[in-house]
């Protein structure tokens, strides 16, 4: 249990979850996870596993073990658009810029190993749907009706 939990949770209620990104070289990903997206070091078991957060957002990086690289996960800030500037100027690899969805307005966030943070924040009505990129790079373009069409490669 971490100090941020007022209480254990009930038996059948669950905690917060905590991703796990696969990565090649532990020490590279801490390293970009602390100069590149703002996270602290919270403990590390060297060669083998760490554990990064940023506020309340909290991520294992797992070196060579427990899945394969490309994992995703989301994690909610306060505004997607001053966190982007300030990825940006760290030398983030933006995957994605702000975009507007229904769920969300979000970016996407990628790490050396292609692992993909997205971040997003309240959902931004007055701005038109934008496109989605997939794991793959693939861009889909919204449909009126609600669906998804892929943009083809030109």
């Amino acid at each position: 249990m971490s100090s941020e939990q007022d209480e254990a949770p009930g038996a059948t209620v669950m905690a917060r979850s905590t991703p796990i990104f696969p990565v090649r070289n532990l020490e590279a990903s801490l390293a970009y996870y602390q100069t590149r997206l703002g996270f602290q070091l919270d403990w590390k078991q060297p060669g083998t596993i760490a554990s990064v957060s940023r506020d309340r957002c909290r991520i294992f990086l797992c070196q060579n073990d427990q899945g394969r690289p490309g994992a995703w996960a989301w994690a909610g800030v306060g505004d997607a658009d001053a966190v982007h500037e300030e990825l940006r100027r760290s030398g983030a690899r933006i995957r994605h810029p702000p975009t507007s969805y229904p769920w969300a307005y979000e970016l996407q966030v990628e790490d050396p190993d292609g692992n993909v943070l997205r971040l997003g924040s309240e959902p931004r009505p007055e701005v038109p749907r934008g496109e989605w990129l997939d794991m793959h790079g693939e861009r889909w373009a919204p449909l009126p009706s609600g669906g998804w069409r892929r943009v083809p490669r030109y």
